[in-house]
C-alpha cells in the first residue's frame, strides 16, 4: 500500500471499523473473543455511535482498491461548567490502528491530524488518549506528553465473555 485517503466514517462503515477494531486489539495479543461474535456485538455499537448527534467520531483510511488500511476514533467528553479559563469539552483518541502493510506511509499521522482537526474546530480544551508503546513516538511528535495533572483508578476487572 503506498497510501490512503482519509475520510469521515459513517454508520455504513462500521463492519470495517470493527474488524480494524478486532485485528489492532488480535494484534497486541489481546482478543480473547471470536471475531464474530465481537463483530455481532461491535458493528450495531459502532453503526449506533456513528449517527449524526453522537459524541462519537471516526475516520476510516481507505487504500486505493477501497480497502480498509486504518482508522481513528474520537470522543467528546463534555466538562462539568467552570467559571475559569479554560473550554469544557475534552476529546478522546482512542483505536487509532494502521494496517501492518500500511505502515509507515503517513497514514496515523493523517488519521490523528484528522482527529486533531475535529477537536480544534470543536474547541477542546484537552486531548487525552492511552498510547501502545509502538504509537508513543507519533503522539510526542504532535505535542503529547504525560499529565503531571491526572490521576487514575482502574475499577474493572475484565469483561466475562459467554
Amino acid at each position: 500500500m503506498d497510501g490512503a485517503a482519509i475520510r469521515p466514517a459513517g454508520p455504513g462503515d462500521a463492519r470495517a471499523l470493527a474488524r480494524l477494531r478486532y485485528a489492532f486489539r488480535a494484534e497486541l495479543g489481546q482478543a480473547s473473543e471470536p471475531l464474530e461474535a465481537f463483530l455481532a456485538r461491535a458493528v450495531p455499537w459502532m453503526a449506533g455511535r456513528l449517527e449524526p448527534g453522537s459524541r462519537w467520531r471516526a475516520w476510516l483510511a481507505e487504500a486505493e482498491d477501497g480497502a480498509a488500511a486504518g482508522c481513528v476514533w474520537l470522543q467528546f467528553i463534555e466538562k462539568v461548567p467552570n467559571p475559569g479559563d479554560e473550554e469544557e469539552l475534552h476529546g478522546y483518541v482512542t483505536s487509532m490502528y494502521v494496517v501492518p502493510a500500511a505502515r509507515g506511509a503517513g497514514i496515523g499521522a493523517a488519521l490523528l491530524e484528522a482527529a486533531l482537526g475535529a477537536c480544534r474546530g470543536a474547541g477542546v480544551d484537552s486531548v487525552i488518549l492511552w498510547p501502545t508503546s509502538r504509537s508513543q513516538p507519533l503522539y510526542a511528535r504532535f505535542g503529547f506528553s504525560e499529565p503531571d495533572d491526572l490521576l487514575a483508578l482502574r475499577l474493572g476487572t475484565g469483561r466475562q465473555l459467554p
